[in-house]
């Protein structure tokens, strides 16, 4: 256990400014949007809105993230990973803000498409800031630790929406309405809270001149053919998982008050244990690569989610939920970070945002496209039958995902596994 703490201690002190400076803000906007996940869906259910209603708002936020991946990554390899990230959050967190305030449901859509749409801003940016402020062999470490820090800092935003929303509905007095909307706003502020450490990041472009004044689409295909092809064939993957997530994730806190009718706090609860799991299980991820290699530690952290996944959806006891929830919910998240990594390596500089965006985007068409599906067939065939339905869906979509991975990569990364190895073990 001290070897454990004491290899991410030195990890975490090998690190530059800007990558603490980005970790922190990270850690403020993923409060804000932990409690965004909890508490948004009961929001527009006590503004008189069917869950239609939420399964458009998903499509619209995820539809616009996609949307704009493309063209994000793209601006963010031309101008800078800094410029990007900052613009997208000011503009994200007023979006919190306004759905916090509006409730036409045309302005619903409106602000939750502008919300998908300058995430993508932040999303695209992140991993290619990460991947140029750190060596290749703090890498895996510190995606990793990125990624642990999102679950953190969600757990802390789903405990905090989960509770602020009953304190202020039955200790304070408030309506159901306003309990949920002073919270979704406090869950703003966290978010702009978190433009303060991004203003100080320094950004020193890593790109030679050549490349800054050379970056035709036309002209990165031709010098990185082999890179975009293995950005394509990641997204292949992606797509795949993002279609099965689509169905599942955005719902978790419809599906525990549906079937169990349990209150807010208690939902916050078991969502934000899922991300504590989670940030354990990515903790370990690095050990399990250094183990077995990149892929084949995705692939076994992947296939081990699908019977926790099946148990949550077949089960009608809470506690067996519970279980289930948690286990699936920590060993599928556990491998994003070493695909990231993986993918960062294979790619030049030059196109890590374009590659980012790929995968992130064919990852929410998944979820726009899923969304209305997911809560239609709810709808149609109750909480029980028709959670059963599309969790099902989603471990068949979960099991040729993670299968395609292991065909296409298995001998494609031999000579990059046993460096990550040589490496590590210094």
């Amino acid at each position: 256990m001290s070897k454990f703490v004491g290899e991410w201690t030195n990890q975490f002190k090998g690190y530059n400014k800007n990558v603490r400076l980005f970790l922190v803000g990270s850690t403020f906007a993923h409060v804000g949007m932990g409690i965004f996940m909890i508490i948004y869906n009961y929001y527009i259910r006590e503004l008189g809105f069917d869950d239609q209603m939420n399964g458009s708002v998903i499509a619209m936020q995820s539809i616009a993230t996609a949307l704009l991946l493309l063209p994000a990554g793209i601006l963010s390899d031309r101008i800078g990973r800094k410029k990007l990230i900052l613009f997208g959050a000011i503009f994200a967190a007023t979006s919190l803000f306004l759905r916090a305030v509006l409730s036409l449901d045309i302005l619903l859509l409106g602000t939750a498409f502008m919300t998908g749409m300058f995430m993508a801003f932040i999303q695209v940016s992140s991993i290619p800031l990460l991947a140029e402020n750190s060596t290749e062999k703090q890498r895996v470490h510190l995606f990793s630790f990125n990624f642990a820090i999102i679950m953190v800092a969600n757990v802390i935003g789903n405990i905090l929406g989960g509770t602020l929303s009953d304190f202020f509905q039955y200790i304070i007095g408030m309506s159901a309405l306003w309990s949920v909307r002073i919270t979704l706003l406090v869950g703003a502020v966290f978010f702009f809270l978190a433009l303060i450490p991004i203003i100080k990041i320094r950004e020193d472009r890593k790109l030679s001149n050549k490349k800054v004044q050379d970056k035709s689409f036309k002209a990165l295909f031709k010098t990185h053919r082999n890179g975009f092809k293995i950005i394509f064939l990641f997204a292949g993957a992606q797509i795949l998982i993002g279609f099965g997530s689509g169905l599942v994730i955005p719902y978790l806190n419809l599906y525990f008050v549906d079937r169990f009718d349990i209150s807010h706090s208690l939902v916050g609860l078991i969502l934000s244990a899922g991300q504590a799991m989670t940030a354990v299980a990515l903790l370990i991820g690095p050990a399990v690569v250094n183990k077995v290699g990149e892929i084949r530690a995705v692939v076994f952290l992947q296939l081990a989610s699908i019977p926790f996944l099946l148990l949550t959806a077949y089960t009608q006891n809470l506690y067996w939920a519970v279980f289930g929830f948690l286990f699936r919910q920590a060993l599928m998240n556990a491998g994003n970070p070493i695909q990231m990594s993986l993918m960062m390596r294979m790619v030049d500089d030059s196109i890590k945002g374009f590659a980012n965006s790929v995968g992130q985007a064919v990852f929410m068409l998944g979820w726009a496209v899923m969304g209305p599906v997911s809560t239609t067939i709810v709808m149609v065939y109750g909480s029980y039958t028709g959670y059963v339905i599309v969790f099902s869906i989603t471990a068949v979509l979960y099991l040729l995902g993670t299968i395609y991975l292991y065909v296409v990569f298995k001998n494609r990364i031999p000579k990059i596994n046993e460096s990550n190895r040589q490496e590590t073990a210094v």
